[in-house]
């Protein structure tokens, strides 16, 4: 069989940008402004509103270095106690390079320290999140899209998919590059149990080519079952599948975190 004997996906713990988006969602006044985007995100009270709202929920650090909160590290340790108990140590553990990435693979290690001990540990920039590019200094798409009227035009003319961030990339690029990733996986690790450690956007990239999925789908699981902090997936290579074997889904965003009782 060319595949791995199992894949599974693991996206980082909550990160400092996850929790500003939930206390922008409690922030009265950006509840105004999404009343105003969604009223005219032209006038000049909505844009007022943006320029607020950037100049008051600023992380002032790039993507690559955003880092866990405490309740993150918390999701990935009781994910890592959680996997120990369930899986197999992989053989292999790929890790995106960013800082949350990288804390929530060594916070899992410390709960199962097969990670480190059994594995081999590689960090590869092909599942690193979606550059997002111009947009970052905005920490917010609709802000953005105020500021840079004609970006919101663009966005809506060529759909979320294929519309790329000024500086950054589309959805359809990072799927090409995650694909990229499997041609390794398939050439250097076929029988072996292999662990990624990622993104959201990374994870649904995974989904998209290994399911044959369209656009249109992808778009759909973005939006409707987009893959949760410390989310796990799992696939199970069927070499019963095809001439060659086929990985098949079997577990698709499962938190053990929430159910080891962290908030």
């Amino acid at each position: 069989m060319k595949w791995p004997s199992s894949l599974t996906l693991v996206r980082h713990g909550e990160s400092q940008y996850n929790e500003l988006r939930r206390r922008k969602d409690k922030d009265e006044r950006y509840k105004l402004f999404k009343k105003a985007f969604n009223r005219d995100p032209g006038s000049p009270e909505c844009r007022d509103l943006a320029l607020e709202m950037r100049d008051k929920y600023n992380l002032g650090v790039s993507d690559y270095a955003t880092p866990l909160t405490e309740a993150g590290r918390q999701q990935a340790f009781v994910t890592g106690t959680r996997m120990k108990e369930s899986l197999s140590p992989p053989d292999v553990a790929v890790v995106s390079p960013y800082h949350r990435t990288r804390d929530t693979f060594l916070v899992m290690a410390s709960a199962w320290p097969e990670l480190q001990q059994k594995a081999m540990v590689y960090y590869d920039d092909r599942i690193r999140e979606q550059e997002h590019g111009l947009s970052l200094l905005y920490n917010d798409w609709r802000v953005f899209e105020v500021v840079h009227p004609e970006q919101r035009g663009l966005r809506k003319l060529l759909g979320p998919y294929w519309y790329q961030y000024p500086q950054g990339e589309s959805a359809a690029q990072t799927r090409e590059r995650v694909r990229s990733m499997m041609n390794t996986v398939i050439r250097e690790w076929s029988g072996l149990n292999v662990l990624m450690v990622t993104h959201h956007l990374t994870i649904l990239s995974v989904r998209a080519n290994l399911e044959r999925l369209s656009s249109e789908d992808f778009i759909r699981l973005d939006e409707e079952e987009k893959p949760r902090n410390c989310g796990v997936t799992i696939y199970r290579g069927n070499p019963e599948r095809g001439a060659n074997g086929k990985l098949e889904l079997e577990l698709y965003n499962r938190c053990f975190w929430e159910e080891g009782g962290v908030a």
